[in-house]
């Protein structure tokens, strides 16, 4: 599963730093796969977070995690409101082959 989270930080006002500390919340969570802190050559201003997940069972729980509410929630909420949860549909390993998964939406 991933989770790609956009913002746009019109100042500094050290969101780079606050976005470490919710990514190392985040990574302390059971089912937390690996996580990104990207910004846009184009335009500074815009920010994202992107993590991966072992299900959205173990992201959902992650955000009920302490440290998550401390360090990452405050941060998440300054995102963009659009959808930012999606399950992977198909993948593929530098020179490997395609594998396509079914969707587990009903």
């Amino acid at each position: 599963m991933l989770v790609m989270t956009r913002f746009v930080v019109e100042e500094d006002d050290g969101f780079a730093g606050r976005a470490h500390d919710a990514l190392a919340a985040l990574a302390a969570c059971p089912g937390y796969l690996r996580g990104r802190l990207g910004r846009a050559f184009d335009d500074p201003r815009h920010w994202s977070i992107v993590t991966e997940w072992a299900s959205v069972g173990a992201y959902r729980r992650a955000l009920s995690n302490f440290d998550v509410k401390v360090h990452a929630t405050p941060l998440l909420a300054q995102a963009l409101d659009e959808p930012s949860a999606f399950e992977v549909l198909a993948e593929t390993a530098p020179g490997g082959e395609l594998t396509v998964t079914a969707s587990d939406r009903a």
